[in-house]
């Protein structure tokens, strides 16, 4: 990653970096670098499946957000490709949702257009016999399965004993009494290729809602319930503090999609959502490319988020 650190860091590049990728934001356009990473989830470990990656980035995330990914270009040294990086406009990130949240100026009207821009994408998105597999009981619970044997590591660390054996044993139990439900929607057609990580870093409020940096490194993470890819703002908004805004949030959703099931799945799939993130800011606490100090942040944002997951689980209706 350095000859990358390189070519495209100068002293006007803001540089974002996550556990996968390193972002470089440059006055007018931006460029994301995928890391050489093999997380089993998720595998950018050649330069083949980085270039794939990239193109799928560009072709799905055109769905919300048509007019800003520009396409994919080769980074070059001395005559040879060594990477290939998503180009994008910049966008105006001082309206991302997060940032009009965190700033206090984030109004009802914001969160309205917001939700609603999601359910009409939910309404109209692809759904198909294979992607509505993705969704029933034995394939969705590989993700949670995945999630806690990839985070056994940090028990102790970013995540407490007690927290880590109640959060699993309650997902198990949930398959077990309920798991019949998400395989009748599935059947009904409630799982489609969503967005699949839809926190509020992710959307821009302007004039358009542009909803970008959607999962395009693995199916299992994009074709889902509705329900599930909706939950993630849901949760985002809460742990940003604004339950207000969460509760509206839902309540319009749940005006294009009113079903009583809701009441039952989104605490479940919020639990969910957040243990995801909790996983992803363990990984970067022991990222060498972050500082210490960063690492530290990272630590403490994944304890409160396997924290915010064991409220969730509480609120199921056992």
């Amino acid at each position: 990653m350095n000859e990358i650190f390189e070519i495209f860091k100068d002293e006007e590049t803001q540089v974002v970096q996550t556990h996968i990728s390193v972002v470089f934001i440059k006055r007018d356009v931006v460029y994301k670098v995928k890391k050489p990473v093999n997380f089993g989830f998720l595998d950018f470990s050649t330069l083949d499946k980085r270039k794939f990656y990239c193109e799928e980035e560009v072709r799905l995330n055109r769905r919300l957000c048509p007019d800003v990914y520009l396409g994919v270009v080769p980074v070059e040294r001395n005559g040879k490709v060594i990477e290939y990086a998503v180009k994008m406009k910049t966008l105006p990130m001082d309206r991302s949702l997060k940032n009009l949240v965190i700033s206090g100026v984030a109004t009802e009207d914001d969160v309205r257009r917001v939700v609603e821009r999601i359910a009409r994408f939910h309404q109209s998105a692809e759904t198909n016999e294979r992607i509505a597999s993705f969704g029933k009981t034995n394939v969705f619970r590989r993700n949670t399965d995945e999630n806690f044997e990839q985070t056994k590591d940090f028990v102790g660390d970013t995540i407490d004993e007690a927290t880590y054996v109640f959060l699993k044993e309650s997902s198990d139990e949930f398959y077990r009494k309920y798991g019949g439900i998400l395989d009748k929607r599935a059947g009904e057609g409630f799982v489609k290729d969503c967005h699949g990580d839809l926190h509020s870093e992710h959307i821009v409020v302007s004039e358009r809602i542009c909803i970008f940096d959607c999962i395009e490194f693995n199916e299992r993470f994009r074709f889902i319930d509705v329900a599930c890819d909706a939950a993630f703002l849901f949760m985002d908004l809460d742990f940003l503090g604004a339950r207000d805004l969460s509760r509206l949030a839902e309540e319009v959703y749940r005006s294009y999609f009113p079903q009583e099931e809701l009441d039952l799945l989104l605490p479940f799939f919020k639990a969910y959502r957040a243990y995801v993130r909790g996983k992803v800011n363990s990984f970067m606490s022991r990222d060498e490319l972050f500082s210490s100090e960063q690492r530290r942040e990272k630590a403490d944002l994944a304890r409160k988020y396997f924290d915010l997951a064991q409220s969730y689980m509480r609120e199921i209706p056992w």
